[in-house]
């Protein structure tokens, strides 16, 4: 006779199936993970018993928030890709929230965890922690990683990972000048507050080191027009490097637009599906490793099993495609 399903609980089932609660909750929130006939002996006792198996929270999985401006950067998406595939082979729920971007805010740093009771850790991407929520986690005693945000001085208590920027920016400047280049225009979203350092700067800091660098400030891919070209043609730039793909993308509709203008290359940032498309000359980052490797510092804080504090670097990769050639000039 069957239990009451009101009454019956994961144990039961793990017991009647002769496995460990783990592989219950694995065999309904991973089954390709769990072996065919373990699976079906589960899934027998579970029945038998009137357990309802529904896919939900893990029992013992650790629940991470992951905060990131998401809807502004797609490539924050393909972090948190990177952090769902390592999340198939773990006990790991992951709670995604929505930020403002740090480059809009005249406030930048978060003050205020995205966090509920239940979350034992927290990744935040892209947006500085401030003072107050730095200490609410020290409170709560919750983990906290940090990815793509340059430590500064007061940001204690958790390790960082970063891809280096201005090495991504060095490898472009490089490039260009083994073209021919001498000086470039540095396209990006306006950066309202300085508090932090962003990407943006640490690419320009890399280009400097073998370009001249101008640069201009537009308020999104959309807001790309002749000003672009403009400001090129005061600058003596022969190239443009963008902030990311988008603007990239951006800057060459406008060119394409305008056959009379003299050739001018364009490199972007990020690589993708669009740069590939694009046939762009752009820096390759290895975002789903970031991704990655945030969460195994996190699970490892959250057990236990690590007190790392370091701040990792992972290595970018210029990837040169037809839109980048020597200037007329060279």
């Amino acid at each position: 006779m069957r239990a009451r399903p009101g009454r019956v609980t994961i144990y039961d089932v793990a017991e009647r199936a002769g496995v460990s609660i783990s592989t219950v909750s694995l065999a309904v929130s991973a089954p390709h993970r769990v072996r065919p006939d373990t699976r079906e002996r589960i899934v027998a006792a579970a029945t038998t018993l009137g357990y309802r198996m529904t896919a939900g929270r893990r029992v013992g999985a650790a629940r991470i928030a992951v905060a990131a401006p998401f809807t502004t950067y797609p490539s924050y998406l393909r972090r948190l890709s990177g952090m769902l595939r390592r999340a198939r082979d773990a006990a790991v729920d992951i709670i995604p929230y929505d930020l403002d971007s740090a480059a809009a805010s005249d406030e930048p740093l978060l003050d205020v965890l995205p966090t509920r009771t239940d979350v034992s850790g927290l990744v935040v991407m892209g947006v500085p922690l401030g003072g107050a929520a730095r200490r609410a986690s020290r409170a709560a005693r919750i983990p906290v990683v940090y990815v793509d945000v340059v430590p500064s001085r007061a940001d204690v208590g958790g390790p960082v990972v970063l891809v280096d920027d201005r090495d991504g920016g060095a490898q472009i400047g490089r490039h260009l000048a083994g073209l021919g280049h001498r000086r470039v225009l540095f396209v990006h979203e306006p950066q309202r507050s300085p508090s932090y350092v962003s990407a943006g700067m640490l690419r320009i800091e890399g280009l400097s080191q073998h370009l001249g660098v101008a640069s201009l400030a537009l308020a999104e891919p959309g807001a790309v027009d002749e000003r672009v070209l403009r400001a090129a043609s005061d600058a003596d730039a022969t190239a443009i490097v963008a902030n990311h793909d988008q603007f990239a993308a951006a800057v060459l509709t406008v060119l394409r637009a305008r056959p009379d203008t003299a050739p001018l290359s364009v490199v972007g940032y990020d690589d993708g599906e669009l740069a590939s498309g694009l046939d762009l000359t752009t820096v390759r980052q290895p975002f789903e490793e970031s991704g990655r490797t945030a969460l195994e510092l996190v699970l490892g804080l959250v057990s236990g099993a690590s007190s790392s504090r370091e701040t990792m670097r992972l290595a970018p990769s210029l990837i040169v495609r037809s839109s980048t050639f020597s200037p007329p000039t060279a």
